[in-house]
């Protein structure tokens, strides 16, 4: 079922100019109840703007609450409860979650600026399946005070903009200022992960690798850390959500009832483990992003069609899982379109880099 980007209990009217932003309903406006794409969840108004927000509204006007997919932890743009939004960019296909309704807010004209979260790739997945600029920032640059959590240490909240100079002047409002690390001096493209993927994502994003203008290192990242991070995700997500689900046994899709099954059932020494091998996978990033941007697709596949059931999860973590992990920044880009869907390539720098990904993308 397609439903309307705009949850019913957060719509508005802007009552003044400027770029509309649509905030993904895990993000507390004042005012306004948060859902978390969960109906049990719905809450009293919130008090105040949730830290993000209280940034954007220097520069934009609030357009409206968007939906999202169950506690934000899905990448296909899906609800049980609420349904699909219909991508205003491949129609008949799905937005790509959880950030699902502001990229179709965006995509749709209906917002110039979508606010959403990104934890294992719910900004980036949806800037790609909807042909969007889309933002993560540095985490430890972005403010997430008021936000329902996923995963603590890899929530960041982040942006999606049809257009690179709004993304960026919204993501100058965003983040906390820092130092700025030299700009890289090449583009690394993990020969194994490229390897992985359908040759046609792979000839199709050749061109925006090369419009970068850096010598290409194919450097094989070596690893495949997939399955730590999901482990240490779900262990997260257990501690921030698992009270209430052993209470109240709340209903959830197919896909989301699976992860937190499994939450519930993972052990102290298979979450200890997956700890260590993030934490060695963390280290061998950083060493490869001295000096580099990482070129990798936003997702490994176009968007599938709504109804369908996709099976991509997975190679969709292993490239997404990366940035998350490095606690590094990721620029999306609407580079191409393959069988007339869109599809995206991402940009990640070393922590910090923020700025260098918008200079390169922007050519200055």
């Amino acid at each position: 079922m397609a439903i309307d980007p705009f949850v019913p209990w957060g719509s508005v009217t802007p009552e003044a100019e400027g770029p509309r932003l649509a905030v993904k309903d895990v993000v507390d406006v004042e005012g306004l109840p948060t859902g978390a794409g969960h109906p049990d969840l719905l809450k009293e108004p919130a008090e105040r703007d949730a830290e993000a927000v209280a940034r954007l509204r220097s520069m934009s006007v609030f357009a409206g609450k968007t939906h999202t997919d169950e506690l934000a932890w899905s990448l296909g743009g899906t609800n049980r409860h609420y349904g699909a939004p219909e991508n205003p960019a491949a129609p008949g296909h799905v937005c790509g979650g959880s950030s699902s309704g502001s990229a179709a807010a965006v995509a749709g004209g209906r917002a110039d600026l979508g606010l959403g979260t990104d934890t294992a790739g719910s900004v980036r997945v949806p800037a790609s399946f909807c042909g969007l600029y889309g933002y993560r920032p540095t985490h430890s640059r972005a403010p997430r005070e008021g936000i329902v959590p996923v995963a603590p240490s890899y929530d960041v909240p982040g942006l999606l903009a049809r257009e690179l100079p709004l993304l960026e002047w919204a993501a100058d409002a965003l983040i906390d200022p820092a130092p700025r690390p030299p700009a890289p001096e090449r583009v690394w493209v993990p020969a194994d992960l490229w390897s992985e993927l359908s040759p046609r994502v792979g000839a199709a994003l050749a061109t925006g690798i090369r419009d970068l203008g850096l010598p290409v290192d194919r450097t094989p990242l070596g690893l495949d850390v997939t399955d730590a991070f999901a482990i240490t995700q779900a262990a997260e997500v257990w501690a921030c959500h698992g009270a209430w689900v052993r209470e109240k046994r709340p209903a959830f899709g197919p896909g989301v009832a699976a992860r937190f099954e499994r939450a519930e059932r993972l052990t102290a020494e298979e979450v200890s483990l997956a700890r260590k091998t993030v934490a060695e996978a963390r280290q061998r990033l950083l060493d490869l992003l001295e000096g580099a941007v990482m070129a990798l697709p936003s997702a490994p596949v176009t968007a599938p069609a709504l109804g369908r059931p996709a099976r991509t999860r997975a190679a969709t973590l292993r490239l997404t899982c990366l940035a998350p992990i490095a606690g590094a920044p990721v620029l999306a880009l609407p580079v191409t379109r393959v069988d007339g869907l869109p599809l995206g390539l991402s940009l990640t720098a070393a922590p910090g880099g923020d700025e260098n990904l918008f200079a390169l993308a922007s050519g200055a």
